[in-house]
């Protein structure tokens, strides 16, 4: 069953405003515990735009700040996708079910990235897709009309989501050339080394249908890698 979440009032409140009084309106109202300069989500724009300075009074407003505990899922397999999630804390997972009921893990979020099934995102159509959180998360939350005219209104944003989306892209096609060239035990190590969070925080089951090992399989290699760094 999907979890609603619990949304902050102020953040959902002015989801609703004209972009004139959007701008005009206190940050911190909804913004709470961070402030407007130290805010996760402004931080990684100067990272990834490379620019300082960014007005988190005009960007910020645009979202709303969501809750899950758990387990609970943000979107389901086939359900309308209305929601893109940018992570403050904790571990979203983007997953689909096969043929044989069994549940195959695409994509992992954790704290500073981006989650949702784009395509249906973006065209309003229904999710083939569900995301799920693997442990108590916390998100921002922007809907597909917001999102558009935060594009429209701010320039910097099309630059930012637009190397989003070219990391990723560029991230998904070396995982599937890894996965084909590399024999399974060397990829492991070199996933395990770039990546040391997603293996200590995310369920060796679910890790294993990610990475495209059976878990029985994910955790011999596991317990070599322990026995070898322990030698």
């Amino acid at each position: 069953m999907l979890f609603p979440g619990k949304t902050q009032q102020a953040g959902f409140f002015m989801l609703h405003l004209t972009g004139s009084q959007r701008l005009f309106l206190p940050v911190f109202l909804y913004l709470a515990p961070f402030s407007t300069n130290m805010h996760p989500l402004i931080q990684h724009i100067e990272k990834i735009t490379d620019l300082r300075e960014i007005d988190a009074a005009r960007i910020l407003p645009f979202f709303s700040v969501r809750s899950f505990p758990k387990r609970a899922l943000l979107q389901e397999e086939g359900k309308r996708c209305l929601s893109y999630f940018f992570v403050t804390k904790g571990c979203l997972r983007l997953f689909f079910t096969d043929q044989n009921g069994m549940e195959q893990t695409l994509q992992f979020a954790l704290e500073h990235w981006w989650m949702t099934d784009l395509d249906a995102f973006r065209s309003g159509r229904n999710a083939a897709y569900a995301i799920q959180a693997l442990e108590e998360t916390e998100v921002l939350s922007i809907d597909a009309k917001s999102y558009a005219l935060l594009l429209e209104e701010l320039p910097l944003m099309e630059k930012y989501f637009r190397r989003i989306y070219e990391r990723a892209y560029a991230a998904a096609l070396l995982r599937v050339q890894m996965i084909s060239r590399m024999p399974k035990n060397e990829f492991y190590e070199l996933f395990a080394s770039k990546y040391p969070d997603f293996t200590q925080r995310i369920p060796q089951k679910i890790l294993a249908s990610f990475l495209g090992f059976t878990p029985e399989y994910l955790s011999e290699l596991r317990k070599k890698r322990i026995k070898k760094s322990n030698d």
